[in-house]
């Protein structure tokens, strides 16, 4: 029996880096009301743990009809087991646990809630996961990525003055903290002399965490991601997330079959220079993490118009996700609701505050 957990609040937890870290309100309350979540994906006879079973149960009946009502055969998702902290403890049979993502804020609250080692990763792997999800895993992918057809820089700097150097040779970059969730922790630095505010947040950042990350601004046209899975250390790829974003952060994603999401990317791109990128971060990939992680992740792409270039580019890494992601809650529903994978099944999950919502596109 594996036990599962949504932590949405992970990324701000990286950055924390403490045991007993405490989610800014807008973080628990997403957990508190898609802690259901796991449930798409978990085993039947697995459990999900959650801050509220009764709510849980009512906001997982909810999503069910939307499920049911999008699908092409009335398929639902099954009955799974809800449990709370205080009953956790008395679970007998838990062989694994499956975190949104690891980080020791998830670790040391299941300890609190009697969930015996053996069933966690070390403190010491989990660690190295957050030393793997630094930020500047994506500046080392960019070069064995690199086409005719791509472009993508990205820099570490540990001084407010290595920022500003680039800051006048780019004249525009994105300045991102090395953990952060998406759209916090990001700053675009476009007009000098920068404001009070911009120089605080950089001089804090560098000060908490060490260094940031530069990148240059680029004409973004079009945001997607590629879903991977990592196990028993190879890197294989899953599928594509089309999503949508609002001011940086994740508003919702397409559901739909790959074919069909390849020809709405193709309006932009060919598709066969996306297939050479999903090869190669396959075997990169597998060669710089896979004997130290297992398990979902994703990469951020994005494709760009360049000035300099007769047709869009692309950006193959803008980020990389140790973690599960949205887009792989978008796979997992795309093939429950389109078993007969009809191209012309598609629908749009979205966010809308309260939790996830299934409609026509």
């Amino acid at each position: 029996m594996t036990l599962h957990i949504f932590n949405p609040e992970h990324d701000m937890a990286l950055a924390a880096n403490l045991e007993n870290f405490t989610s800014p309100h807008a973080g628990r309350q997403m957990r508190y009301e898609m802690g259901y979540l796991p449930a798409i994906w978990a085993e039947e006879e697995d459990v999900v743990l959650v801050d509220d079973v009764r709510e849980a149960e009512k906001n997982f009946r909810l999503f069910n009809t939307y499920v049911k009502r999008m699908s092409m055969n009335g398929a639902t998702l099954g009955s799974p087991r809800f449990v709370n902290s205080k009953e956790v403890a008395r679970l007998e049979s838990i062989t694994g646990v499956d975190p949104w993502g690891w980080d020791a804020a998830v670790r040391g609250q299941l300890l609190r809630y009697g969930v015996g080692e053996e069933g966690l990763l070390s403190l010491e792997e989990v660690n190295h996961i957050r030393r793997l999800s630094h930020r500047r895993l994506t500046a080392s992918l960019l070069p064995s990525l690199k086409e005719e057809f791509t472009l993508g820089e990205a820099f570490e700097c540990e001084s407010a003055e290595d920022v500003m150097q680039l800051f006048e040779q780019y004249g525009c970059i994105v300045v991102k903290a090395p953990w952060s969730c998406s759209g916090r922790g990001v700053r675009f630095f476009t007009e000098a002399p920068l404001t009070e505010s911009q120089t605080g947040w950089l001089r804090n950042v560098l000060k908490q965490q060490g260094s940031v990350m530069v990148e240059p601004l680029y004409n973004k046209v079009k945001d997607f991601g590629m879903e991977f899975e990592c196990h028993q250390g190879k890197v294989s790829y899953c599928g594509l997330s089309l999503f949508d974003t609002a001011n940086g952060a994740y508003t919702g994603n397409i559901l739909a079959t790959e074919s069909a999401k390849q020809q709405m990317l193709e309006r932009y791109i060919p598709w066969k220079q996306l297939h050479v990128i999903q090869e190669k971060a396959c075997a990169v990939l597998t060669d710089i993490i896979g004997q130290d992680y297992e398990g979902p992740l994703g990469i951020d792409m994005m494709i760009v118009n360049d000035p300099q270039a007769t047709s869009l580019r692309l950006h193959p890494c803008v980020e990389v996700n140790l973690r599960r992601t949205m887009g792989h809650v978008a796979l997992y529903l795309s093939q429950l609701c389109n078993p007969q994978n009809d191209d012309e099944w598609i629908r749009v999950m979205r966010n809308q505050g309260t939790g996830l919502k299934l409609k026509l596109l």
